[in-house]
């Protein structure tokens, strides 16, 4: 049995192990169907006690997981170490460089908050819940996607503790080959403690949903396909059939209701904005109707993806392109009179400024492609072995002739799966990608 007992007294932060109680408190994961178990958990207090608890796991064999806010878990960890960095959180803004640079362990509110005194924005993701780390180095699509690209192209240095328990300054000056790989290469490229990032300017932001009662008539989500097929280059929309249950929790309007919520975002003025979106208040008639000027410390009001954890399914996949008939397949898997377990199926038009960079510039595996598509599964447990992985599969049939074989790392139900890895970068992205891991986690230290 490890004794734990000299990392402990290194350690600025905690060190609780499995026999003193709930030692798992602070890292467990979002999704609430994942029950971490570790030998130990090391909260870190500082960047050197993420050095200490990586080379003692190293010097003892030991497996190390990482843990920021818990949306990347895919799997139970039964063992090893998990270090958690939630308590690594800041935020500086530098008004005239337009950058933030932020702690390994902060969530992307505190980003948004901070940057939008200064009428900035993060290229972040629709929850603002989430990680900015874990965020960034799995490529990161979020709803400014097409006005701005991917938000690991904003990345512009790291402090990285590498597999050897050495701190690395990963940028354009320092290790250039391991800031390439942190946009988009997403695992055991070693621990960031400290990350930087570009912010956008935008003097004003209009977004958020309109709601179309599909029960009435599904022409909205058709002809908002249709739309997206010349769509203006900085105006990211997405399209989600969600079925809402009859129960008390839920808000009177949406209680019960079977809708369209039509995700809106563009970075421009309130004139503009209104003549952009005035053919998709035109779709049909709007049930409910959240689209206007929106501050930018509210921009996760766009989604309103969950805030708080709970059991979650989630699977995705990218299309290569729309049209009528793949409207009518959507529709024929969770429209009205469909029974399959889908609380909500979304499909996102992407592209824009996604397609700019190169693999010169980033990790990020496939550009080239303007749709995604997620499955978010009824949450329920019971389902998730076999159920909903069923369901997925049936979603995968009826979109065959449009899904892309391609995947984004932040959909992988496990990044260390060899047919999705090679569904997620091309081979010479992947082999400069396992260079860089060589060189800084020459003992696998973060495969798993």
């Amino acid at each position: 049995m490890t004794d734990y007992s000299a990392l402990r007294r290194l350690l600025t932060g905690t060190l609780t192990t499995r026999d003193e109680g709930d030692h798992t408190a602070g890292a467990t994961a979002f999704n609430l169907s994942i029950q971490h178990d570790p030998d130990v958990v090391v909260h870190a207090a500082t960047e050197e006690d993420v050095v200490e608890t990586v080379r003692f796991a190293r010097a003892e064999g030991l497996a190390l997981h990482l843990h920021s806010t818990g949306h990347g878990a895919h799997a139970p960890y039964a063992s090893g170490i998990v270090l958690a960095l939630g308590d690594l959180s800041s935020v500086v803004v530098d008004p005239q460089a337009r950058t933030a640079t932020v702690g390994g362990g902060t969530r992307w509110a505190d980003v948004v908050t901070a940057a939008a005194e200064h009428g900035l924005a993060p290229v972040s993701g629709s929850s603002t819940n989430v990680g900015v780390v874990g965020f960034l180095v799995g490529g990161g699509i979020g709803p400014l996607a097409r006005s701005h690209g991917f938000g690991s192209d904003h990345v512009i240095a790291a402090r990285v503790v590498t597999g050897h328990g050495a701190v690395v300054e990963a940028s354009e000056d320092g290790d250039a080959d391991l800031l390439w790989a942190l946009r988009g290469g997403k695992t055991g490229l070693g621990v960031v403690t400290q990350i930087t990032v570009a912010l956008a300017e935008v003097p004003s932001l209009y977004a958020g949903t309109l709601f179309f009662d599909l029960e009435e008539s599904t022409d909205p989500y058709t002809r908002w396909l249709d739309w997206t097929t010349t769509a203006p280059a900085d105006v990211t929309t997405s399209g989600m059939i969600i079925r809402l249950p009859d129960l008390p929790f839920i808000p009177d309007p949406m209680r019960g209701k079977h809708l369209l919520a039509l995700h809106v975002a563009y970075p421009g003025a309130v004139d503009d904005a209104e003549r952009i979106t005035k053919p998709l208040r035109e779709l049909g008639t709007v049930y409910l109707d959240d689209l206007g000027p929106l501050p930018l410390a509210e921009v996760a009001r766009i989604t309103n993806d969950p805030t708080e954890p709970g059991p979650s399914f989630l699977r995705g996949a990218f299309l290569t392109h729309v049209n009528r008939d793949l409207a009518d397949a959507v529709l024929g898997l969770a429209g009205p009179g469909t029974t399959l377990p889908i609380m909500g199926l979304e499909v996102r038009h992407v592209g824009g400024a996604m397609k700019a960079g190169s693999p010169q510039q980033s990790a990020v595996g496939f550009r080239d492609l303007d749709y995604t598509l997620t499955m978010l599964g009824v949450p329920d447990p019971a389902l998730f072995a076999d159920v909903l992985p069923g369901a997925f599969a049936q979603v995968e049939e009826a979109i065959a002739p449009w899904r892309s074989p391609h995947l984004s790392p932040n959909w992988m139900s496990d990044p260390y799966d060899p047919d999705q890895v090679a569904r997620t970068w091309p081979a010479d992205v992947l082999d400069r990608l396992d260079a860089v891991r060589r060189a800084h986690d020459p003992d696998g230290l973060f495969a798993r």
